[in-house]
């Protein structure tokens, strides 16, 4: 059974697009080491930036198994010199109900 996360990023200063070049290549990243489903992702980014993913983890086992996975270790390696990973609790948005986000078209 799959398991659906929701990921939040905060771009370090003048590297969004960086980022967000890099979040078009995560989750076939991830598909490619059957790690993540089909399931298209939802990408949206807040009004203080921070880029938010929703995507779907394969099982709890592939979340284990990415990380000690070489390939997928390399490319958060590469999401750490762009960007931080916040928690959900610290995007001002979730904590409304009704949250509503900018739409980011990653084709």
């Amino acid at each position: 059974m799959g398991v659906i996360v929701i990921a939040c990023y905060r771009p370090l200063p003048g590297r969004a697009e960086e980022l967000l070049e890099l979040l078009r290549g995560h989750v076939p990243t991830l598909r490619a080491q059957d790690l993540a489903t089909d399931r298209e992702p939802i990408v949206m980014r807040a009004t203080d930036g921070s880029i938010l993913e929703v995507f779907e983890w394969a099982s709890e086992d592939a979340v284990r198994r990415a990380h000690e996975n070489p390939v997928v270790q390399q490319l958060w390696a590469q999401f750490e010199a762009v960007c931080q990973w916040i928690a959900p609790s610290e995007v001002a948005e979730l904590g409304r109900p009704f949250s509503h986000f900018h739409p980011v078209d990653l084709a």
